[in-house]
């Protein structure tokens, strides 16, 4: 019972990061400090789409629910929980690439105009 609550905590976790990743930008906005946090995450975001790499969390979340005695899954994180509601006929690779195209142009298009917010203001 414990293995099952850990992978759903690990589930918590990897979704709270991946919103994070995609959204984050947004507080970054609202409060500049935070892009010490965001960048790092962004980057690894854009590795693991780019890369086509399976997040170590997904491994994690896979192997402590078999131990949990259910059944584990094959694919990433975002082909297992995210596809179904964003790409109803699966997640290609291109696709994968374009979005890990868009992250990366959206934060640096939204990074830059902050930054030039920031100067204007002092």
């Amino acid at each position: 019972m414990e293995y099952r609550l850990l992978a759903d905590v690990v589930l918590i976790v990897h979704l709270s990061f991946v919103l994070w990743v995609a959204l984050g930008v947004f507080v970054v906005w609202r409060a500049p400090w935070s892009a010490s946090v965001h960048i790092p995450a962004v980057a690894w975001g854009i590795y693991i789409e780019l890369s086509g790499a399976i997040c170590p969390l997904t491994d994690w979340e896979i192997a402590l629910r078999q131990r949990g005695g259910q059944a584990g899954y094959s694919g990433g994180f975002i082909d297992h929980y995210i596809t179904g509601c964003l790409y109803p006929d699966g997640l290609t690779r291109s696709a994968q690439i374009a979005l890990g195209i868009f992250l990366g142009t959206l934060n640096v298009v939204i990074y830059w105009r902050l930054l030039r917010r920031l100067r204007r203001a002092r």
